[in-house]
């Protein structure tokens, strides 16, 4: 699939950024928020409304913030028959269902209070919240060991 003039320059500042940090992938939530095609954002914004779900950073791509929006919001609503949503096996049926859409190495989190600093792989990042829980997706490199 060819991406577009403003895909391309989206790609081309990042690299920009990348080496002026010594090959360290640099995330500005604003930034980001900005560059990505507006239409899109709409539609996204407005599935999120509906799910009610707050974007709080985001370095993926629209149609998998799209799919674990709504996978989220699927087991919470599965699990409000229980008097509280386990976060834990939320946190694993979302891993999981990543790991099978888009290849291994993706890690969840999900909690009402936690904190975090990683390392992720371009294209790979999500923060936000559903209700009072909070999830943190994001994907690392895999390298086989020799």
């Amino acid at each position: 699939m060819e991406k577009t003039d403003s895909e391309r320059r989206i790609v081309e500042r990042r690299e920009e950024k990348r080496k002026e940090n010594g090959g360290h992938v640099v995330y500005h939530p604003v930034i980001s928020a900005v560059e990505r095609c507006p239409g899109t954002d709409v539609k996204l914004a407005a599935i999120a409304v509906g799910l009610n779900i707050r974007l709080k950073a985001a370095d993926m791509p629209a149609g998998m913030q799209e799919r674990a929006f709504r996978y989220a919001r699927l087991l919470l609503d599965a699990a409000a028959t229980d008097t509280r949503p386990n976060p834990t096996h939320i946190a694993l049926a979302l891993k999981k269902e990543f790991d099978s859409s888009y290849g291994p190495a993706w890690h969840c989190v999900v909690g009402k209070s936690f904190g975090s600093f990683l390392t992720h792989s371009p294209g790979g990042f999500l923060y936000f919240s559903v209700d009072k829980l909070s999830f943190l997706l994001f994907k690392t490199v895999v390298q086989p060991i020799i």
